[in-house]
């Protein structure tokens, strides 16, 4: 269950190594809120913006409908010089494990060491509404992820990418344990800190950190500290959304400062 071969030229680092690289400690989302769409060419300038001022990893979302992840990401990557991207996460109700797979695959040929794929099994009515039983949630990610490594029925990119798996409960987390990490949110440091005794030290353990449109910088800093502190590699914020996106982008900006220094 782990990332699919490397090229020939990048076998001296494990696909987790690559990934910690590329990721680095502190990341953000494109502050796009699930309950309005943001014209693609505004997300292009957050992005460059969200470079600009310093942070070098961004997370995409997505539901069930409404917008595709991958084809989102590969707009973003290719309006920016060198930031890592990662879904935060691809939904599996979105698509079939294989055409999750060759989409990864795709984006990590084309942008090497860009990519992080996330994955989440995400709700009961999001497995419904594509007519699918959400059946035990570490049972459905695990038949997921046993599909992704099927042959394809046609050729598609060799290349590698590094799978990590929302987790917040001890199945999911023990599930993570046997792919290239985990993607826990909304918890505290002693959650992280338990994460990272579970998945041991070989394993990408991303932290996804909340926060409200009044915190303090400061304060927000602290919080990210305490969890990579507590074991996590990387963390990333999940911004408060509002009416207006420029806002909301010109807020990561200002916290730039804090949480990057």
């Amino acid at each position: 269950m782990h990332g699919i071969r490397y090229p020939k030229e990048s076998t001296t680092m494990s696909v987790v190594d690559r990934a910690r690289r590329a990721l680095g400690q502190v990341g953000t989302y494109v502050p796009v809120p699930f309950t309005r769409w943001i014209p693609i060419d505004e997300q292009r300038k957050a992005v460059r913006r969200l470079e600009a001022a310093g942070y070098g990893t961004t997370w995409c979302n997505e539901p069930v409908g409404g917008k595709d992840v991958f084809a989102q990401l590969a707009v973003l990557m290719e309006a920016t010089e060198r930031m890592t991207f990662g879904t935060g996460i691809a939904n599996v109700w979105a698509r079939a494990a294989q055409t999750a797979h060759g989409a990864a695959a795709v984006l990590a040929e084309a942008y090497p060491d860009r990519f992080v794929l996330g994955l989440g099994v995400g709700y009961r009515e999001q497995a419904a509404a594509v007519g699918r039983d959400f059946g035990r949630p570490a049972g459905t990610m695990r038949a997921y992820l046993d599909a992704m490594a099927e042959p394809p029925q046609m050729p598609g990119p060799d290349a590698s990418y590094p799978r990590i798996i929302g987790a917040n409960g001890p199945k999911m987390m023990a599930l993570a344990a046997t792919t290239d990490g985990a993607f826990p949110a909304h918890q505290p440091p002693e959650f992280t800190a338990d994460a990272r005794r579970t998945l041991g030290p070989d394993k990408l353990l991303v932290m996804g950190l909340s926060h409200n449109a009044d915190d303090e910088p400061a304060a927000i800093a602290a919080q990210v500290k305490a969890h990579l502190a507590a074991g996590a590699d990387h963390v990333t914020l999940f911004p408060a959304t509002g009416d207006d996106f420029t806002a909301d982008v010109d807020r990561l900006v200002d916290l730039a400062p804090a949480l990057l220094s």
